[in-house]
């Protein structure tokens, strides 16, 4: 194996904690992560890693080995794509995380596109509603909606989605069409558990909020639509998550004298390394994509 090979994959056992996780991420086996690691410690006759039950933490010299190490990748990276020129295409793997609704709806339908332009890119999509840890899955981009937990993530805003209560005209017809904020106490709520059951609206500067019920709760978004569409209740929803069905009319909005907070999608970065030019590449896609899609709709 090259020095560059070695340099990379113990980059990876770094930003991964482990030779497994590693093993993973370079779609290689674990001895082959192992020898690599130790051959190299070899070859610089000096301890790299500091191996215990906890893990694996880079020693002092680990620790500028691999500073300098990740910092002559991304380098290398950049050279080739420089070299190859602004319009050449992007190659290897690019792993994104999103969530997993919304990646269905307005991410997976349009790679096809991306990778026409880049042919010599592979892109694994990790879907999750959750927020994971970027560096221990080796995610190059993750796409986040609402607002970030932590201050220190590396992050660029992509787009804002407004919000709306939306339930079906089935539903409407059951129950009857709420006219104010606090109408919404008689009305069943397909509540996701991970956003507030108590809903803020404002109209002419005046705020009211409301706590909402309903005998069914789900921990995803998709669980969310289908409740939804199975005419069990009113949601509140972003217009990215029931765009095909406004349009339609599948689905109907509520209240639309009051204005919900809107809510935005962030790119984000692993902390602590510098954006590829992949990542850098994809976070424009997708805001190139829903400004488009943001666009038509306003012409509709």
């Amino acid at each position: 194996m090259d020095r560059y090979q070695a340099m990379a994959t113990f980059v990876r056992v770094v930003e991964t904690g482990s030779f497994s996780a590693a093993a993973r991420h370079l779609n290689v086996g674990q001895p082959a992560v192992s020898k690599t690691i130790a051959q190299l410690e070899n070859r610089l006759q000096v301890s790299l890693l500091i191996r215990s039950t906890h893990g694996l933490t880079p020693t002092e010299a680990g620790q500028r080995f691999f500073e300098r190490a990740r910092a002559a990748i991304r380098e290398a990276d950049e050279a080739d794509l420089a070299a190859r020129g602004a319009g050449a295409g992007l190659s290897g793997t690019l792993r994104v995380s999103a969530a997993t609704t919304f990646a269905r709806l307005h991410i997976v339908p349009l790679l096809p596109r991306f990778l026409a332009e880049h042919p010599e890119l592979e892109i694994d999509v990790i879907l999750d509603d959750r927020v994971i840890d970027l560096v221990a899955e080796g995610i190059d981009l993750s796409l986040r909606m609402g607002t970030l937990a932590d201050s220190a993530a590396v992050a660029r805003k992509l787009a804002t989605s407004g919000r709306s209560v939306i339930a079906t005209p089935a539903y409407l017809a059951r129950a009857g069409e709420p006219r104010s904020p606090a109408d919404l106490a008689g009305h069943q709520a397909v509540v996701y558990s991970q956003t507030p059951s108590v809903w803020s609206f404002t109209r002419d500067g005046a705020q009211t909020s409301v706590a909402v019920h309903g005998r069914v709760r789900v921990s995803a978004a998709e669980g969310q639509r289908a409740a939804v569409l199975a005419d069990m209740g009113l949601a509140i929803a972003s217009d990215w998550m029931f765009a095909g069905e406004i349009a339609s009319g599948e689905v109907r909005r509520v209240l639309t004298d009051w204005a919900l907070p809107t809510i935005d999608l962030w790119a984000v970065f692993p902390t602590g390394r510098m954006a590829s030019a992949k990542a850098r590449a994809f976070a424009g896609f997708v805001e190139q994509v829903l400004s488009e899609a943001e666009g038509h709709s306003r012409e509709a």
